[in-house]
C-alpha cells in the first residue's frame, strides 16, 4: 500500500489528532467565534454542493473509483471542492479554536494540503486511465485546489435525491456542529 492510498482510506480520521489539540488547547473568544465559523461554514458550503451534485460515490473508503467524470456544477469551477472545503472547515475551527494561535492552523493547513495533493495524485492516476484525454483537457482547464471564475462547461443540471445527499453529508454536519458548540461552551465557560 503506498502513501497516497494509506491517506485516502484513512482520510476520515486524520482531522482527529488536529481536532483534539484545538479542543484541548482552546482560547475562543468572540471574534474568533464569528470569523472561523464564517470560514468554516463556507468550508461546509462547498463541500456540500460537492457531494449533494456528485451524490453518496464520494463516501468511498476502500479502493479510488468513479463511475463517471463530473467536471459541472461546483466540479467546474474547482476538481475537488470537497477537499477544498475540508481545507476551510479545519482552518475555520482552527480558528474559532484560537488554540496554539497561530501555528497549529499553519501546521494543520500544511499537513492537509499534502495529504490532499497525495490522495488527488491517487485519484488522478484513476481517472487519466478511466477517462483519458476527456480528464486530461479538464484537469488542463480547471485547478486542483484554487477556482475558476467561470465555469468549465456550461452547466449540466443534475436530478439532486436530497435525501441522499443530507444523508452522505450527515456525519460531516454533525462534526462541525458539535467541535462548534463544544467550543462556545469552552468560550462561555472561561
Amino acid at each position: 500500500m503506498t502513501v497516497s492510498q494509506f491517506l485516502f482510506r484513512n482520510r476520515s480520521y486524520t482531522p482527529l489528532p488536529f481536532l483534539l489539540v484545538m479542543l484541548i488547547f482552546a482560547k475562543p473568544t468572540l471574534l474568533s467565534l464569528v470569523i472561523g465559523f464564517v470560514v468554516a461554514a463556507a468550508g461546509e458550503a462547498l463541500r456540500a454542493s460537492g457531494v449533494f451534485y456528485v451524490g453518496s460515490e464520494t463516501r468511498v473508503t476502500g479502493e479510488v473509483g468513479a463511475s463517471r467524470l463530473v467536471t459541472s456544477g461546483p466540479f467546474a469551477f474547482t476538481r475537488n471542492p470537497l477537499y477544498v472545503g475540508n481545507i476551510l472547515i479545519y482552518l475555520g475551527i482552527g480558528i474559532m479554536s484560537m488554540a496554539l494561535f497561530p501555528w497549529l492552523q499553519i501546521a494543520a493547513l500544511v499537513w492537509f494540503l499534502f495529504q490532499y495533493t497525495m490522495i488527488v495524485k491517487e485519484e488522478e492516476t484513476f481517472l487519466r486511465e478511466k477517462f483519458g484525454q476527456e480528464h486530461a483537457d479538464y484537469c488542463a482547464r480547471v485547478p486542483r485546489f484554487l477556482f475558476r471564475l467561470t465555469p468549465y462547461r456550461s452547466w449540466h443540471p443534475v436530478d439532486i435525491d436530497w435525501k441522499a445527499g443530507w444523508h452522505s453529508e450527515r456525519r460531516t454536519l454533525q462534526a462541525f456542529t458539535a467541535a462548534t458548540l463544544i467550543l462556545i461552551i469552552i468560550w462561555i465557560i472561561r
